[in-house]
Protein backbone atom coordinates (compact mmCIF):
# COMPACT_ATOMS: atom_id res chain seq x y z
CA UNK A 1 0.00 0.00 0.00
CA UNK A 2 1.09 3.67 -0.37
CA UNK A 3 1.61 5.95 1.92
CA UNK A 4 -0.85 8.29 0.00
CA UNK A 5 -3.94 5.23 0.24
CA UNK A 6 -4.16 6.79 3.70
CA UNK A 7 -4.93 10.42 3.41
CA UNK A 8 -8.72 11.10 3.48
CA UNK A 9 -7.99 15.41 3.48
CA UNK A 10 -9.20 18.30 2.41
CA UNK A 11 -13.03 17.82 0.13
CA UNK A 12 -12.95 13.84 0.43
CA UNK A 13 -14.35 13.15 3.63
CA UNK A 14 -17.62 15.21 2.44
CA UNK A 15 -17.64 13.90 -1.00
CA UNK A 16 -17.11 10.12 0.94
CA UNK A 17 -19.92 10.76 3.52
CA UNK A 18 -22.30 12.14 0.11
CA UNK A 19 -21.73 9.35 -2.61
CA UNK A 20 -19.85 6.27 -1.31
CA UNK A 21 -21.58 5.70 1.79
CA UNK A 22 -25.12 5.63 0.20
CA UNK A 23 -23.78 4.33 -2.39
CA UNK A 24 -21.90 0.86 -0.99
CA UNK A 25 -21.00 1.35 2.40
CA UNK A 26 -24.96 1.93 3.94
CA UNK A 27 -26.01 -1.44 3.39
CA UNK A 28 -22.93 -3.45 4.97
CA UNK A 29 -22.93 -0.71 7.65
CA UNK A 30 -26.36 -2.23 8.72
CA UNK A 31 -25.65 -6.19 8.11
CA UNK A 32 -22.39 -5.19 10.78
CA UNK A 33 -24.45 -3.24 13.15
CA UNK A 34 -27.11 -6.23 13.39
CA UNK A 35 -24.02 -8.56 13.80
CA UNK A 36 -22.46 -6.92 16.42
CA UNK A 37 -25.68 -5.68 18.41
CA UNK A 38 -26.96 -9.59 18.59
CA UNK A 39 -23.64 -10.26 20.77
CA UNK A 40 -25.04 -8.24 23.17
CA UNK A 41 -21.97 -6.15 24.06
CA UNK A 42 -21.51 -3.71 26.70
CA UNK A 43 -18.09 -2.39 26.01
CA UNK A 44 -17.32 -1.55 22.09
CA UNK A 45 -14.69 -0.34 19.98
CA UNK A 46 -15.06 1.11 16.81
CA UNK A 47 -11.41 1.13 14.74
CA UNK A 48 -11.41 2.99 11.36
CA UNK A 49 -14.85 4.78 11.48
CA UNK A 50 -14.30 6.71 8.76
CA UNK A 51 -17.02 9.04 8.54
CA UNK A 52 -19.45 7.17 11.31
CA UNK A 53 -21.89 5.11 8.86
CA UNK A 54 -21.48 2.18 11.12
CA UNK A 55 -21.61 4.32 14.24
CA UNK A 56 -24.54 6.02 12.88
CA UNK A 57 -26.32 2.32 12.60
CA UNK A 58 -24.92 0.17 15.69
CA UNK A 59 -25.79 3.04 18.31
CA UNK A 60 -29.42 2.74 18.28
CA UNK A 61 -28.98 -1.11 18.67
CA UNK A 62 -26.58 -0.70 21.94
CA UNK A 63 -27.81 -1.29 25.49
CA UNK A 64 -28.91 2.09 27.33
CA UNK A 65 -25.50 1.44 29.62
CA UNK A 66 -23.09 0.40 26.68
CA UNK A 67 -20.07 2.29 26.27
CA UNK A 68 -18.91 2.72 22.42
CA UNK A 69 -14.94 4.13 21.64
CA UNK A 70 -15.46 5.24 18.05
CA UNK A 71 -11.84 5.90 16.59
CA UNK A 72 -9.98 6.64 13.08
CA UNK A 73 -6.68 7.11 12.39
CA UNK A 74 -7.66 10.03 10.17
CA UNK A 75 -8.60 13.41 12.34
CA UNK A 76 -10.69 14.91 9.68
CA UNK A 77 -12.43 11.71 8.89
CA UNK A 78 -13.43 11.41 12.59
CA UNK A 79 -14.44 15.01 13.07
CA UNK A 80 -16.90 14.87 10.02
CA UNK A 81 -18.42 11.07 11.81
CA UNK A 82 -18.25 13.21 14.66
CA UNK A 83 -20.84 16.00 12.80
CA UNK A 84 -23.15 13.37 11.51
CA UNK A 85 -23.55 11.42 14.85
CA UNK A 86 -26.75 12.34 17.10
CA UNK A 87 -25.51 13.68 20.66
CA UNK A 88 -24.79 10.32 22.63
CA UNK A 89 -23.63 10.19 26.13
CA UNK A 90 -22.33 6.31 25.46
CA UNK A 91 -20.28 7.64 22.59
CA UNK A 92 -16.42 8.81 22.85
CA UNK A 93 -14.77 10.04 20.32
CA UNK A 94 -10.74 9.42 19.61
CA UNK A 95 -8.41 9.57 17.15
CA UNK A 96 -6.15 6.06 17.19
CA UNK A 97 -4.13 3.84 14.99
CA UNK A 98 -5.20 0.41 14.44
CA UNK A 99 -1.87 -0.86 15.33
CA UNK A 100 -1.11 0.70 18.26
CA UNK A 101 -4.37 1.64 20.14
CA UNK A 102 -4.29 3.17 23.41
CA UNK A 103 -6.44 0.86 25.74
CA UNK A 104 -5.71 -1.91 28.36
CA UNK A 105 -5.34 -5.64 27.87
CA UNK A 106 -9.28 -7.15 27.72
CA UNK A 107 -11.16 -3.35 27.93
CA UNK A 108 -13.83 -4.50 24.89
CA UNK A 109 -16.28 -7.43 24.41
CA UNK A 110 -16.28 -6.10 21.04
CA UNK A 111 -13.93 -4.70 18.30
CA UNK A 112 -15.67 -4.00 14.93
CA UNK A 113 -14.17 -2.25 12.11
CA UNK A 114 -16.02 -1.19 8.81
CA UNK A 115 -13.55 -1.88 5.27
CA UNK A 116 -10.85 -0.55 7.40
CA UNK A 117 -8.40 -3.64 7.50
CA UNK A 118 -7.09 -3.25 4.12
CA UNK A 119 -5.58 -0.24 4.51
CA UNK A 120 -3.73 -1.36 7.47
CA UNK A 121 0.23 -1.61 7.01
CA UNK A 122 0.82 -4.69 8.97
CA UNK A 123 -2.41 -6.20 9.41
CA UNK A 124 -1.10 -9.45 11.67
CA UNK A 125 0.04 -6.37 14.33
CA UNK A 126 -3.42 -4.79 13.97
CA UNK A 127 -5.44 -8.33 14.35
CA UNK A 128 -2.94 -8.81 17.16
CA UNK A 129 -4.10 -5.31 18.79
CA UNK A 130 -7.70 -6.12 18.45
CA UNK A 131 -7.06 -9.44 20.34
CA UNK A 132 -5.13 -7.75 23.07
CA UNK A 133 -7.46 -5.07 23.95
CA UNK A 134 -10.53 -7.84 23.99
CA UNK A 135 -11.73 -9.73 26.80
CA UNK A 136 -12.02 -13.72 26.31
CA UNK A 137 -14.71 -14.35 24.87
CA UNK A 138 -14.80 -11.31 23.07
CA UNK A 139 -15.43 -10.98 19.18
CA UNK A 140 -14.18 -9.13 16.13
CA UNK A 141 -16.11 -8.36 13.88
CA UNK A 142 -15.31 -6.66 10.60
CA UNK A 143 -15.95 -6.92 6.91
CA UNK A 144 -13.44 -6.55 4.15
CA UNK A 145 -14.09 -6.43 -0.20
CA UNK A 146 -14.18 -8.75 -2.48
CA UNK A 147 -12.01 -8.82 -5.44
CA UNK A 148 -12.79 -5.59 -7.75
CA UNK A 149 -14.31 -7.96 -10.47
CA UNK A 150 -17.28 -8.79 -8.02
CA UNK A 151 -17.43 -5.07 -7.64
CA UNK A 152 -19.10 -3.66 -10.58
CA UNK A 153 -19.13 0.14 -10.03
CA UNK A 154 -15.58 0.29 -8.78
CA UNK A 155 -14.51 -1.96 -11.90
CA UNK A 156 -15.96 -0.15 -14.54
CA UNK A 157 -14.01 3.55 -13.44
CA UNK A 158 -10.94 1.45 -12.84
CA UNK A 159 -11.02 0.58 -16.64
CA UNK A 160 -12.27 3.76 -17.27
CA UNK A 161 -9.31 5.47 -16.08
CA UNK A 162 -6.68 3.27 -17.53
CA UNK A 163 -8.21 4.10 -21.32
CA UNK A 164 -7.54 7.68 -19.88
CA UNK A 165 -3.74 7.33 -18.16
CA UNK A 166 -2.94 3.88 -20.58
CA UNK A 167 0.99 4.40 -19.39
CA UNK A 168 0.09 4.94 -16.08
CA UNK A 169 -3.34 4.01 -15.02
CA UNK A 170 -4.71 4.52 -11.32
CA UNK A 171 -4.75 1.33 -9.39
CA UNK A 172 -5.82 2.65 -5.96
CA UNK A 173 -8.84 0.53 -6.03
CA UNK A 174 -8.13 -2.65 -7.24
CA UNK A 175 -4.69 -2.05 -5.07
CA UNK A 176 -5.95 -1.16 -1.45
CA UNK A 177 -9.40 -1.50 -1.02
CA UNK A 178 -10.28 -4.74 -3.09
CA UNK A 179 -6.71 -6.04 -2.57
CA UNK A 180 -7.25 -8.06 0.28
CA UNK A 181 -9.86 -10.46 -0.65
CA UNK A 182 -8.01 -13.94 0.00
CA UNK A 183 -10.08 -15.77 2.79
CA UNK A 184 -7.36 -17.91 3.55
CA UNK A 185 -4.75 -15.36 4.00
CA UNK A 186 -7.31 -13.84 5.85
CA UNK A 187 -8.35 -16.82 8.00
CA UNK A 188 -4.59 -17.81 8.42
CA UNK A 189 -3.86 -14.13 9.61
CA UNK A 190 -5.96 -14.08 12.25
CA UNK A 191 -5.24 -17.41 13.02
CA UNK A 192 -1.54 -16.44 13.83
CA UNK A 193 -2.53 -13.10 15.99
CA UNK A 194 -4.44 -15.91 18.61
CA UNK A 195 -8.21 -15.83 17.67
CA UNK A 196 -9.50 -19.50 18.80
CA UNK A 197 -11.98 -19.48 15.85
CA UNK A 198 -12.93 -17.86 12.61
CA UNK A 199 -15.56 -17.45 10.46
CA UNK A 200 -15.74 -15.79 7.31
CA UNK A 201 -19.32 -15.44 5.04
CA UNK A 202 -19.15 -13.40 1.75
CA UNK A 203 -22.65 -11.54 1.33
CA UNK A 204 -23.28 -9.83 -1.29
CA UNK A 205 -25.50 -6.39 -2.25
CA UNK A 206 -26.83 -4.09 -4.53
CA UNK A 207 -25.34 -0.84 -5.16
CA UNK A 208 -27.66 1.32 -6.20
CA UNK A 209 -27.04 5.36 -7.67
CA UNK A 210 -29.60 8.05 -9.16
CA UNK A 211 -27.59 8.48 -12.16
CA UNK A 212 -24.01 7.11 -13.62
CA UNK A 213 -22.57 10.41 -13.29
CA UNK A 214 -23.15 9.69 -8.73
CA UNK A 215 -20.85 6.47 -8.62
CA UNK A 216 -17.86 8.46 -11.12
CA UNK A 217 -18.16 11.18 -8.56
CA UNK A 218 -18.10 8.92 -5.74
CA UNK A 219 -15.17 6.84 -7.06
CA UNK A 220 -13.14 9.81 -8.58
CA UNK A 221 -13.55 12.67 -6.09
CA UNK A 222 -14.64 10.81 -2.12
CA UNK A 223 -11.86 8.30 -2.42
CA UNK A 224 -8.26 8.77 -2.72
CA UNK A 225 -8.56 7.87 -6.68
CA UNK A 226 -9.06 11.73 -6.72
CA UNK A 227 -5.16 12.03 -5.72
CA UNK A 228 -4.17 9.40 -7.99
CA UNK A 229 -5.89 11.23 -11.34
CA UNK A 230 -4.57 14.68 -9.56
CA UNK A 231 -1.32 13.18 -9.38
CA UNK A 232 -0.89 12.06 -13.27
CA UNK A 233 -2.72 15.65 -14.74
CA UNK A 234 -4.25 18.45 -12.27
CA UNK A 235 -6.17 19.70 -14.80
CA UNK A 236 -7.85 16.13 -15.65
CA UNK A 237 -10.29 15.13 -12.67
CA UNK A 238 -13.09 16.56 -14.63
CA UNK A 239 -13.21 15.17 -17.52
CA UNK A 240 -11.76 11.52 -16.05
CA UNK A 241 -14.82 11.90 -13.97
CA UNK A 242 -17.54 12.80 -16.71
CA UNK A 243 -15.72 9.83 -19.10
CA UNK A 244 -16.19 7.15 -16.00
CA UNK A 245 -19.75 8.69 -15.56
CA UNK A 246 -19.94 7.81 -19.30
CA UNK A 247 -18.86 4.48 -19.53
CA UNK A 248 -20.90 3.58 -16.34
CA UNK A 249 -23.93 5.00 -18.99
CA UNK A 250 -23.17 2.56 -21.70
CA UNK A 251 -22.98 0.12 -19.59
CA UNK A 252 -25.89 0.64 -17.25
CA UNK A 253 -28.11 2.94 -18.64
CA UNK A 254 -28.89 6.81 -18.42
CA UNK A 255 -31.68 6.86 -15.58
CA UNK A 256 -30.83 5.06 -12.74
CA UNK A 257 -28.15 2.58 -12.25
CA UNK A 258 -27.93 -0.71 -9.81
CA UNK A 259 -24.75 -2.93 -10.11
CA UNK A 260 -23.20 -5.81 -7.07
CA UNK A 261 -20.76 -5.11 -4.38
CA UNK A 262 -19.39 -7.62 -2.76
CA UNK A 263 -17.39 -7.99 0.41
CA UNK A 264 -16.50 -11.02 2.99
CA UNK A 265 -17.99 -10.75 6.79
CA UNK A 266 -15.84 -12.12 9.07
CA UNK A 267 -16.07 -13.06 12.97
CA UNK A 268 -13.16 -13.92 15.32
CA UNK A 269 -13.42 -15.51 18.50
CA UNK A 270 -11.24 -15.10 21.75
CA UNK A 271 -10.76 -18.11 23.35
CA UNK A 272 -12.84 -18.03 27.11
Amino acid sequence: MLETDKVFAGSIPENYDRYMVPLIFEPFAADLAQRAASLSPSAVLEIAAGTGVVTRALAPKLSPDASYIVTDLNQPMLDYAASRQAPDSRIKWRQADALALPFENATFDLVCCQFGAMFFPDRPSGYREAKRVLKPGGHFLFNVWDRIEENVFANDVTNALARIFPNDPPRFLARTPHGYHDTALIRSELEEAGFSRVVIETRAEQSRASSPRFPAVGYCQGTVLRAEIEARDPGKLEAATDYAASVIADRHGSGEVAAKIQAHVIVAMVSP
